[in-house]
């Protein structure tokens, strides 16, 4: 991925009108690093004429492929040591399936408020009416408004204030 705006503004004015030093600056490898964490990436190239610095770090949820291409081989796991699930958990709907749940449409960053410092849209509990606004999800640089899909009670937000989510996650539950 090549950088600019944000990040090229962060790292290239230190670098900018100079050579990159052929040994890699641990400064710079530390942002960009830094930046993973931040972002929620896994991989994270800078380029400055022909020289590039690449970062990545394992997703939290598994291995990253080879660089072949293949996946790399799972993890050998002992019978005797493997978690066992209970029918009781394996049956259990995820809360995106629950009927007044309410899913994200887009990827992007959770605000439960207006700005920063300020009183949530709603809270657990609250009472809700068809239209009212329940959270922002912030994607591209654009602020949606979620708003709910029907009038009900407010009794749990599993989304997180700053945090990000994807794609059918599921944000809330009104009943």
């Amino acid at each position: 991925m090549r950088l600019g705006g944000r990040l090229g503004g962060r790292l290239g004015g230190k670098f900018a009108g100079r050579r990159l030093p052929l040994a890699p600056d641990a400064e710079m490898i530390r942002t960009l690093a830094g930046l993973l964490c931040e972002t929620g990436l896994t991989e994270i190239e800078y380029a400055i004429g022909d020289h590039r610095i690449r970062v990545t770090r394992e997703p939290a949820g598994g291995a990253l492929p080879a660089a072949n291409g293949h996946a790399p081989a799972p993890p050998s796991v002992d019978a005797a040591s493997a978690p066992v699930e209970s029918p009781a958990a394996a049956a259990a709907p995820s809360a995106a399936d629950h009927p007044g749940a309410v899913t994200s449409p887009i990827v992007g960053i959770a605000y439960l408020a207006p700005e920063p410092g300020m009183a949530p849209f709603v809270r657990v509990g609250d009472s809700v009416s068809e239209g009212q606004t329940l959270l922002i999800i912030e994607a591209m640089k654009v602020m949606n408004q979620i708003s709910a899909p029907k009038a009900g009670r407010v009794t749990r937000i599993f989304a997180e204030d700053g945090e990000p989510v994807e794609y059918g996650a599921a944000l809330m539950l009104i009943e």
